[in-house]
């Protein structure tokens, strides 16, 4: 079984992110096969992860897929594209912080339960002395099914600083892996919703990334964490598998496994990507390739067109906000979006997704496939959501229950249409309305992951597939496509 750590800390801000991604960064230079991991939903710290380890960075949270799939999607990742040496798992927040309301459910010590993974715990040093060995003491006996291997000291002032550190931790028995000086220079730049994704850094996140690879690696004793991530033991059970999944789903939608005479034929389904649309998670491609459609990336800003033959389309998360003025620039793009949705292709849309896909935001012409128009505002709205389909829709059947998150700083006005998509219950019991399906369009603010839901991947390829065969035959009989 591949070997595994997982990066935690005290709080947010200790440096996990800097600190998981570094030693991704250095592991690799070694020459070492390396999967990056990410406890919670986010989206962007996986983008550093990615470029560090050369393969897709995954998230790793129980409440989106489910307990039960933590084992099975950590195996599928580690095995995917080739296996892994060693996997690093970066937390979320402090080590026991979990969904609000819900204890330990969600943390990172949650996850590093389920995968019997020991935890490297990244502690900010900044004006700390002695005390620093109870703080460490009581994140070590807290839970006594968390494993704490070893502790990585960072933003060390000096010398005497570090001496100072290490003496109180020697009292303690676990030892220290590291002591990492401040380095202003390698810091991440943030925004309204954290760090800026790594693929809108382009060649500067490429250089960040490799100076946390070589600090880190200077710094920290690479075997030790290696020795620690491979005292991990075996986990039993299987890989998650796309294709079982999908025909999983289709069994259990009563589904033929081809829902045609045509069914050997792969519609395309394009994905926004882009610095304009990063979030994504890996194993939404993956099942609808299972699912039978052939996956496309296409880019808002600087794409005119999308992919040829394209009856599908997913706009998932991002910053549109803050690329608005290219997206509404590239007017052919926008005129085929909403070609092909008035033409019925099957679209979804997630957060950045759905305001692209309205009228304006913040007063810039988007594509109008949605009566609505979205600002950006000064409150955040973050957080968990149970929520239930209002209607059938290429995602789900009506009374479906998913679980999904929200993350973002915009407003839509209207918030929902004539048919919203989801219900949710808010914090004080009222209940909530968002989003809307229209045809074959389904949009929304929640983020989902379709591990938790493979049936939205055989929708949608399904439909995608059902459009392209309405408009060959069309064609065949000399109509002219919409």
């Amino acid at each position: 079984m591949t070997a595994r750590i997982v990066v935690a800390a005290p709080a947010s801000g200790h440096g996990k992110t800097s600190v998981a991604t570094g030693l991704l960064a250095a592991f690799a230079a070694r020459g070492l096969v390396v999967s990056p991991h990410k406890v919670g939903p986010d989206y962007i710290d996986p983008g550093y992860h990615a470029l560090a380890a050369g393969r897709p960075g995954r998230t790793l949270d129980p409440w989106l897929v489910g307990e039960e799939r933590l084992v099975p999607l950590f195996r599928h990742a580690v095995a995917t594209p080739v296996p892994a040496d060693l996997a690093v798992i970066e937390g979320v927040m402090g080590l026991y912080d979990g969904a609000a309301g819900r204890g330990e459910f969600a943390s990172t010590a949650h996850v590093a339960r389920v995968l019997k993974a020991p935890v490297v715990l990244v502690v900010d040093s900044t004006a700390m002395g002695r005390s620093v060995a109870a703080l460490v003491k009581g994140f070590a006996g807290f839970d006594p099914r968390i494993r704490v291997g070893g502790v990585i000291l960072n933003r060390v002032g000096s010398d005497r600083h570090e001496m100072i550190l290490r003496q109180a931790l020697d009292e303690l028995g676990i030892p220290v892996l590291g002591a990492i000086r401040r380095h202003d220079a390698l810091a991440t730049p943030s925004r309204h919703l954290g760090l800026v994704p790594a693929a809108e850094r382009s060649g500067e996140a490429v250089d960040v990334v490799r100076g946390l690879g070589a600090v880190v690696a200077d710094a920290v004793d690479l075997d030790a964490v290696l020795a620690i991530g491979r005292s991990a033991p075996a986990l039993p059970g299987s890989d998650w598998n796309p294709d079982d999944e999908v025909a999983a789903a289709r069994a259990g939608l009563h589904i033929p496994g081809k829902p045609s005479a045509d069914g050997d034929f792969r519609p395309v389904i394009a994905m926004a990507g882009g610095a304009a649309f990063t979030f994504s998670y890996a194993e939404t491609a993956e099942l609808l390739t299972a699912a039978g459609a052939d996956v496309v990336t296409v880019d808002p800003r600087s794409d005119e067109s999308l992919p040829p033959g394209t009856t599908g389309l997913v706009v998932g998360g991002g910053f549109p906000e803050v690329y608005a003025e290219e997206l509404s620039a590239n007017e052919p793009l926008r005129r085929a979006v909403r070609g092909r949705a008035r033409a019925g292709a099957a679209i979804v849309a997630e957060c950045a997704g759905l305001l692209y896909l309205g009228r304006s935001l913040d007063d810039r012409q988007m594509c109008g496939v949605l009566d609505a128009d979205a600002r950006m505002t000064g409150r955040l709205t973050l957080g968990y959501r149970e929520a239930t389909a209002m209607s059938n829709s290429v995602l789900a059947a009506a009374g479906t229950t998913v679980r999904g998150h929200e993350f973002h700083r915009t407003a839509c006005t209207p918030g929902a249409g004539v048919t919203p998509a989801w219900e949710w219950a808010a914090p004080d019991g009222t209940r909530h309305r968002e989003g809307f399906v229209q045809g074959s369009v389904h949009a929304s603010y929640l983020h989902l992951h379709w591990a938790s839901m493979p049936g939205a991947a055989v929708g949608l390829a399904d439909a995608a597939r059902t459009s392209a065969a309405r408009e060959n035959a069309a064609a065949a009989r000399g109509e002219v496509k919409a």
